[in-house]
């Protein structure tokens, strides 16, 4: 039950990545509660509120498809190192607004529309990084313990969070962010460099296609990443928990709230060892999701907060679960020339989806009430999952063990690995060749 080290023990950028991940999750979930409730503050309206995954979802689109192609083209060390300083900027026009006698409204969705273009630049190179410097074989752990690590920090962040935001104010929550992405940053410095394979194309409107063509031929992948946006349209909460939290009479459990999906995930990340041993990865991702719908949905209809609370942590949980064998496939299946595209697709699925369920649950909640907004979002997921599943077979009947592109990429990696002497310690020389991702 316990979670499975190798990563952590066999790569030394591993372990560079996951603890600059880590402190930079953290800073960022303080903001990730300071915006919205300050956006609250300022303007008392769910739809605003909620237009915070609109204003986000475009730059979302547009730079992660991009950024994925960069990532194929680019070191991608080097992209990492450039959007976090970047996104520290961001934390530092955020405080400086918090700092005025009145604070604009403006500043804020300008804020949240760098945070998700930045953020569409650098998740493809973060994602397609991993499988170079960990063993396939190890992938799988490798995904539970970055999933871990997210969540400590918006474990973390989030608590803290609510501390700060009640007796120092939203300017400290802002300041901390700053400087967790400075730490960051120093800590990406170390990293190996992660250069492009030796044929790879310039950026391009068509390298983004072919990328987009596979994906296509995928239908597993597919699904993935249907079930993932659907799952995050219909049943993603954050948006209204400032409401929520008023409505239960309960505002002192805001913190708490934004803290119990992540506490879920974290429990699942801290006894993920049974995670390797699950091929059938298809069919568990649409259980987690059709488990993570009936949680909102429950949570939206209860009245006591520490109900909710758990209803919450089960909700997170299950996305956790789903989250580690989204991961495990793609990265077990994709090769490395493409990893970075696909890692640009796979980004809008886990990201877009949560922006356009801000604002579905927020319009929602403007027209009906916040609790209706909730459980009937929820109860939509769980039948949008179960029509999914019906209408996905080969997704239902993904193997790890007998698919024939995770045994490919197997294959791929062992012949590599071994004139090169092992793997997971990093990229090395670039040959003609060499595959960068098992260099």
């Amino acid at each position: 039950m316990l979670p499975d080290l190798a990563p952590w023990h066999s790569s030394r950028d591993f372990r560079l990545l996951w603890c600059a991940g880590v402190i930079t999750v953290f800073g960022s979930s303080l903001s990730f509660v300071a915006l919205p409730l300050q956006l609250k503050e300022l303007t008392g309206s769910t739809l605003a509120v909620g237009a915070l995954g609109a204003v986000e979802l475009v730059p979302l689109i547009v730079f992660g498809l991009y950024g994925g192609a960069l990532a194929d083209s680019f070191d991608r060390r080097r992209l990492v190192l450039w959007t976090e300083a970047a996104l520290g900027l961001v934390s530092v026009l955020l405080l400086l607004n918090s700092l005025l006698p009145h604070p604009m409204v403006g500043p804020l969705y300008v804020a949240a529309a760098a945070t998700s273009a930045l953020t569409g630049l650098q998740r493809p190179a973060l994602d397609a990084i991993v499988p170079r410097i960990v063993p396939h074989e190890q992938l799988a752990a490798a995904a539970a313990l970055n999933a871990l690590r997210r969540q400590i920090g918006t474990i973390a962040g989030p608590a803290l969070a609510g501390g700060l935001l009640a007796f120092a104010g939203l300017r400290w929550a802002y300041a901390v962010d700053a400087v967790t992405f400075a730490v960051s940053v120093l800590l990406t410095l170390k990293l190996a460099p992660s250069p492009a394979s030796h044929d790879a194309e310039k950026p391009s409107l068509r390298g983004i296609a072919e990328g987009a063509r596979y994906a296509w031929s995928r239908k597993e992948l597919l699904g993935t990443y249907a079930i993932d946006v659907l799952a995050m349209l219909f049943a993603f909460p954050l948006a209204i928990f400032p409401f929520l939290a008023d409505d239960l009479d309960a505002p002192w459990a805001l913190g708490l709230m934004y803290a119990a999906l992540p506490a879920g995930s974290f429990l699942v990340s801290l006894t993920s060892g049974w995670t390797s041993r699950i091929h059938r990865q298809g069919r568990a991702i649409a259980l987690a999701a059709a488990g993570w719908g009936l949680a909102v949905a429950a949570a939206g209809l209860l009245h006591d907060v520490w109900l909710v609370l758990l209803l919450l942590t089960v909700a997170g949980a299950c996305d956790m679960i789903s989250g580690i064998f989204r991961s495990a496939m793609w990265n077990q299946t994709i090769p490395d020339e493409l990893r970075g595209r696909l890692a640009g697709i796979e980004l809008l699925s886990y990201s877009g989806g949560p922006q356009l369920g801000q604002l579905r649950i927020g319009g929602m909640a403007a027209l009906t009430s916040v609790r209706a907004s909730v459980s009937w979002g929820g109860l939509l997921c769980f039948a949008g999952v179960g029509l999914l599943a019906l209408g996905l077979p080969k997704l239902m009947a993904y193997d790890a063990r007998t698919d024939e592109h995770a045994r490919r990429m197997r294959e791929r990696r062992t012949a590599v690995a071994g004139p090169l002497g092992g793997e997971g310690a990093g990229p090395g020389p670039q040959t003609p060749d060499a595959d960068p991702a098992t260099a």
